[in-house]
């Protein structure tokens, strides 16, 4: 048995970047010898297998055959004749088709590390075009790669399209496309991702709604860059900078698709488009499957950000409400997380970016007067249910009267 380091691991260390796991590929061995030595087999659809000590994935060295539409349709070959050069040539990118040995020595058939030089993003063959996924592999690791420069190669990009045109992308499965997206926006540059499907048209394909945006313009007083869909992109930046929660940026990038659907008639002004928004964020989280909480968050953004960015001129019976709808005082971290949406729609604009949003602390005064309200005293004067709750909802509603009232507009 042979076995050399490949993949990522191999990559992100001649980038200088940390290795975060290793995987490894053997030669010339078969899955019983693996399982002899202790190893656990994990893959389902090709054998792969854990060590015993160090818990590392080893894959036997495998070639794959287009056998169907997709990325389920694969017959794959792990027998022990199949060279390291056969499998690096099925993988993705010449920068992922790299192996090294245990004594260091690099195998670069594909002219990786002249890519990672270059900072080209480039398919290995164009057995590429087998495997949808790849699409979105390809926008994740330029979302990734994005501050060292990265960028596809055209061929490849050609050959996404083509792709794409085929209809290879309608095969993806919901949850795959989730997985990907998930993965992107936990990337430096979530935006490219967004950028590089758009470019070959997949964003058509997979997130409709959020392609629906490009194009539609907005008023230029309050939005230098028009375009809603630049704007969205813009916001999404401005959310990397302010959280590294998926849920966060999740939140960014769809707080607008009722933009999307605005009538023709009404543009470049977009009355409504809050709640035509939620409705579509309900409608993409559910073909997609995204958890729960996601979708939550997404919704309340969608639907409250213009009361957030309107909060100082909010009268104190809208303010509460609002605080209510937002369940800001059972869930006061997604209460923080929905304020950093805001903040970032609201200097996701040209000129904007570093503007303080006084609007944010204006709205965690208010909920912080409405947890100091104890209701202790109230039941000390035997209320209780629905009487404590009014008596409670009244307290409220007049700290926030005495704080606007100490609030300039």
């Amino acid at each position: 048995m042979r076995r050399y380091l490949v993949g990522g691991a191999v990559r992100d260390a001649l980038l200088g970047l940390p290795v975060k796991e290793r995987d490894w590929v053997v030669i010339g061995a078969q899955p019983e010898d693996l399982l002899a030595w202790g190893f656990k087999q994990v893959g389902r659809d090709f054998p792969v297998f854990l060590d015993p000590v160090c818990h590392e994935e080893h894959a036997l060295a495998r070639t794959e055959r287009k056998s169907g539409r997709g990325y389920h349709g694969f017959t794959v070959n792990a027998d022990p004749d199949v060279t390291l050069e056969e499998d690096l040539l099925r993988r993705d990118l010449t920068i992922n088709a790299m192996a090294q040995s245990p004594d260091g020595t690099l195998i670069d058939p594909f002219n990786g590390q002249a890519d990672l030089a270059a900072r080209y993003l480039r398919h290995v063959s164009p057995a590429f075009a087998e495997d949808p996924v790849r699409i979105l592999r390809v926008a994740r690791f330029a979302a990734r790669l994005a501050p060292l420069g990265f960028r596809i190669a055209a061929e490849t990009r050609e050959l996404m399209q083509a792709m794409v045109n085929a209809g290879e992308v309608d095969a993806l499965v919901p949850e795959r496309v989730w997985q990907e997206l998930e993965r992107a926006l936990g990337e430096p540059c979530p935006e490219r991702f967004i950028e590089e499907l758009r470019h070959c048209g997949a964003l058509k394909v997979l997130l409709p709604e959020v392609d629906r945006l490009f194009g539609v313009p907005q008023p230029p007083q309050y939005h230098p860059e028009i375009d809603t869909g630049i704007h969205t992109l813009l916001v999404l930046q401005q959310a990397v900078r302010r959280s590294t929660d998926p849920i966060v940026r999740f939140a960014a990038l769809v707080h607008d698709l009722g933009k999307g659907n605005t009538p023709q008639h009404l543009l470049p002004k977009h009355h409504g488009h809050e709640q035509r928004g939620v409705s579509l964020i309900e409608n993409l989280c559910q073909r997609l499957r995204a958890p729960r909480r996601y979708r939550e968050l997404a919704c309340l953004v969608a639907h409250y950000h213009t009361h957030a960015h309107r909060a100082l001129e909010l009268r104190p019976d809208t303010l509460l409400k609002t605080l209510e709808k937002l369940d800001a005082l059972r869930k006061p971290q997604r209460f923080e997380d929905f304020l950093c949406a805001c903040e970032a729609d609201a200097c996701g604009r040209p000129g904007y970016a570093d503007r303080p949003y006084p609007q944010a602390d204006y709205l965690r005064q208010a909920l912080a007067l409405c947890q100091n309200i104890n209701p202790h005293p109230l039941t000390a004067q035997g209320l209780s249910g629905q009487a404590i709750a009014a008596a409670l909802r009244s307290q409220r509603l007049q700290a926030l009267r005495e704080l606007a009232s100490q609030t300039p507009a």
